[in-house]
């Protein structure tokens, strides 16, 4: 009776231990390990391709949100879809006298809840081949699937692809994009 216990508790902590082996591990982004125990800022600052988003957040006074319980679900552009930007774009927006138009662009690049890239393409297959998300700033987003990906169109006609999905963060999930997003 004993040696069965045992054996059957050995088989148990072998089952969870290869379950925390298989455990889905989040995608590196720019080559750093992002961790599902973190905030999205947390993650975004150990992002070496997110500098300039995690310095805008900064200036635009997000992090608390950021950092608070959400969900979020944040569409992050990199550094080189800032780079984009016509030049002076970034530094203009960071400016304290900005502030305003810099939070309408950032929260245009957010959606409440926590919408995987899964549920994402549910929605697009759902809604005949594209789905609005309301962005906390307001204003939609389209989602629309090509060659097997995700593209975000925003208000302005522009688009952004999806390059890594799901990034699971404690308070959300991050999806990088190539390019950033512009409202009305």
């Amino acid at each position: 009776m004993k040696k069965t216990f045992l054996s059957t508790l050995a088989v148990a902590a072998l089952a969870i231990s290869s379950l925390a082996a298989n455990a889905q591990k989040d995608p590196d982004v720019g080559g750093a390990a992002m961790y599902a125990n973190k905030t999205i800022v947390e993650n975004a600052v150990n992002s070496p391709i997110h500098k300039t988003l995690v310095a805008a957040v900064k200036a635009g006074g997000l992090v608390d949100t950021l950092n608070s319980a959400g969900p979020f679900t944040v569409f992050a552009p990199t550094d080189d879809a800032f780079a984009k930007l016509p030049a002076g774009t970034v530094d203009t927006l960071v400016k304290p006298e900005n502030k305003a138009t810099l939070d309408k662009i950032l929260t245009y690049h957010v959606v409440a809840g926590k919408i995987s890239s899964k549920e994402l393409m549910k929605m697009i297959k759902k809604g005949g081949g594209k789905a609005t998300l309301k962005t906390v700033q307001g204003e939609d987003l389209t989602a629309t699937m090509s060659d097997g990906k995700i593209m975000l169109t925003d208000a302005k006609g522009g688009m952004a692809t999806i390059t890594t999905a799901d990034v699971f963060q404690s308070n959300g999930v991050i999806h990088v994009i190539d390019t950033v997003l512009m409202p009305n």
